[in-house]
């Protein structure tokens, strides 16, 4: 518990120093709320839609409630800092979302469409060609969407906003692109390549240190040849 509160009093520090810089652009951002106003059409989104954004190095997801509210989880530092509702409630941004994923702090909220999608193009529905469930009706994706809304603990494979939609929609806790990042992960560091480099490299670091025996030889190509058969 201790680890965990240093490391966001360290995170903390690093945010309100950015903060300092990050000013200025945010006031930009609600400079140009009315002209983000006009680029979406919430008249096209239903109740319990399943709305993505290109958000960071991932999509973002969230679900549409009506009347232009869309309930998302997403990372987030600022509640870990601060009980500061109005702060907490604006628009959360890459540096806040970047910080909260790292510590793992996130929350299932509601924001407007604008804010949702952080200036991107909305796609509406597309886990409906590429999820083998059939949607569940729309007022029952929003009552599971609200039902859940509060604080959560992120994790960036295992619980994200994409197994929050995918719940929602289909009744199944799963993440596409998550599946995606790990079969990638897997071919790097699962291959006949890396399992060549790692005894490589581990026969040099023991010669380097004059570290050489026969039992640290022997864990060098245990390791090597598991990494060679996972590939």
């Amino acid at each position: 518990m201790s680890v965990k509160m240093s490391v966001l009093r360290l995170l903390s520090l690093v945010f309100i120093t950015a903060t300092t810089t990050t000013t200025t652009t945010e006031e930009k951002t609600e400079d140009t709320d009315e002209r983000k106003q006009c680029k979406y059409d919430i008249s096209k989104f239903k109740r319990g839609d399943l709305l993505e954004v290109p958000r960071t190095l991932f999509t973002h997801f969230g679900i549409y409630l009506g009347k232009n509210r869309v309930a998302h989880l997403i990372p987030d530092i600022l509640p870990a800092m601060t009980s500061d509702s109005n702060a907490i409630a604006k628009m959360v941004t890459d540096l806040r979302l970047v910080i909260g994923v790292i510590a793992k702090v996130a929350s299932v909220r509601v924001d407007t469409v604008e804010d949702f999608a952080y200036g991107a193009e909305i796609l509406v529905n597309h886990m409906d060609e590429v999820c083998s469930r059939s949607p569940f009706h729309g007022d029952e994706v929003g009552r599971r969407a609200e039902k859940l809304l509060g604080s959560v603990t992120y994790s960036l494979l295992w619980y994200n906003c994409e197994h929050y939609v995918m719940y929602c929609r289909y009744g199944t806790v799963i993440s596409f692109q998550t599946y995606q990042f790990c079969k990638t992960v897997r071919k790097i560091f699962c291959s006949k390549t890396a399992s060549m480099l790692t005894m490589l490299l581990g026969v040099f670091i023991l010669v380097y240190l004059d570290a050489v025996s026969l039992l640290m030889l022997l864990a060098i190509f245990v390791v090597s040849f598991t990494i060679w058969m996972a590939s």
